[in-house]
């Protein structure tokens, strides 16, 4: 184990050795190693325990200003990935080369290692939370300590690195009422602790709403997306400020900056060192920055990586980000903030007269264009300020950059979907569609 653990060590600075010996211009090396380790419960126990490793090294080079990106996964042979990165630059054609300057830094670690027992018995609690209420419910889960280094380096001086450990569960409740089924899910991504009073309370919420179901409703009627819901109307806004997106003008906000595109209640922001996602540099060695993209509805900037933001003309925001490992860098996002507001979920809910909520779907990507049609998974009926009940077979359809302009209000119950830290929010101008009987 000691001796494959200084073979990674040091195999970033062998590639780059072997790489310009074997006469490349320039090349890195971006390596990520992971150490997982999942508690899984189903119907109610203990199903298993796992420990998962991963390790990964992708060398990007170029030579005769070709590039060439081959990627191994768990030993390497140094020799053998830098021929297979030259055979394939062979095959591209020439690109202007951008890389990070020289530049050092190792970063503190983030978060820290909880043993397996304490994921078991904050699993076991949750789960006896919920059943102490519903002892029929059958209830799945998954608690896990995930710990990933990643470590870049380049032929121009560039080594960076840095350690992060987060904590994330998720628990499932099914409830089998006749003909009936009804499943509630949530969950947390937390650093140091997670909290399993809190995902139970959130999953007898909506088991309390749910023991009714209520009357059909259509039409156009106020929507409130709960922070777990939320995320849906997200992706639609990160592709319109994705500097890709603007150079190829397929966003509608190309030529919008310094406009009020959203309703003015609205500001987002990146905020590198929030939350369980913080993240001190992108994929390509950039320090990460703070980023106001939206101000009280006014469209600020987009993101870029160095070679969109070169075309764009407004330099990289730090934010060159792989999809995969053998992936080249382009314009990502991490750590998407929605500001909230002051209300709490129950306030939101009890300043409604008539209107849906949605904290459950089948389905939500809705692309640049931004039309959706969802089909409720999980939904509940509001009349004067009161939940009365579940809806069932209930669709919502409608334009994300015209919900976003007739925004109600914006709960202050934010959480984290992911890297997105959204509240609830309450919505017009879409259309509800439920099924009668």
């Amino acid at each position: 184990m000691g001796s494959e653990h200084l073979q990674a060590e040091e195999l970033p600075e062998q590639l780059l050795d072997l790489a310009h010996h074997a006469g490349v211009e320039a090349a890195e090396v971006f390596q990520s190693r992971s150490h997982s380790r999942p508690v899984y419960f189903e119907a109610n126990r203990l199903k298993q325990l796992e420990s998962a490793q991963s390790e990964g090294t992708a060398l990007r080079l170029w030579k005769n200003g070709r590039p060439g990106l081959a990627v191994a996964y768990g030993p390497v042979d140094p020799k053998s990935l830098v021929d297979r990165a030259i055979a394939l630059s062979d095959l591209n054609q020439p690109e202007t080369i951008e890389m990070t300057e020289n530049r050092f830094a190792s970063y503190p670690d983030l978060g820290e290692m909880v043993p397996v027992e304490q994921l078991l018995d904050w699993g076991k609690e949750a789960i006896a939370l919920v059943r102490d209420a519903y002892p029929e419910i059958l209830c799945n889960g998954e608690w896990d300590c995930d710990s990933e280094t990643t470590r870049l380096l380049n032929s121009n001086g560039l080594d960076c690195r840095y350690k992060d450990t987060t904590l994330s569960c998720y628990l499932s409740a099914d409830w089998i009422r006749s003909e009936d089924f009804l499943s509630v899910s949530d969950g947390q991504t937390q650093r140091g602790r997670l909290e399993p009073k809190g995902v139970a309370h959130q999953i007898l919420q909506r088991l309390g709403w749910s023991q009714d179901n209520a009357p059909a409703i259509s039409g156009r009627v106020p929507v409130l997306f709960t922070a777990k819901a939320a995320d849906m109307l997200w992706g639609t806004v990160q592709e319109a400020i994705n500097g890709k997106r603007v150079r190829e003008q397929s966003s509608p906000w190309s030529d919008r900056l310094g406009s009020a595109i959203v309703s003015e209640s609205l500001t987002i922001s990146q905020e590198p060192d929030a939350g369980p996602y913080s993240c001190p540099f992108d994929d390509e060695g950039t320090p990460t920055q703070r980023i106001i993209f939206i101000q009280n509805g006014v469209l600020q900037q987009f993101y870029s990586d160095r070679t969109t933001g070169a075309l764009l003309g407004i330099g990289t925001t730090g934010n060159g980000f792989r999809p995969g490992l053998g992936s080249y860098p382009s314009p990502g996002l991490f750590n998407w903030l929605i500001q909230p507001g002051s209300k709490s979920l129950a306030q939101l809910i009890a300043g409604l007269d008539e209107a849906i909520i949605v904290d459950q779907m089948l389905g939500g990507a809705t692309g640049i264009s931004g039309d959706f049609s969802i089909n409720v998974d999980l939904g509940f009926r509001v009349k004067n300020g009161q939940v009365i009940g579940r809806v069932k077979d209930t669709m919502v359809a409608g334009n994300v950059y015209t919900a976003l302009k007739q925004v109600l209000d914006i709960g202050g119950d934010a959480e984290w979907n992911g890297a997105c830290y959204t509240p609830s929010l309450i919505v017009e101008g879409l259309s509800v569609t439920g099924k009668t009987y």
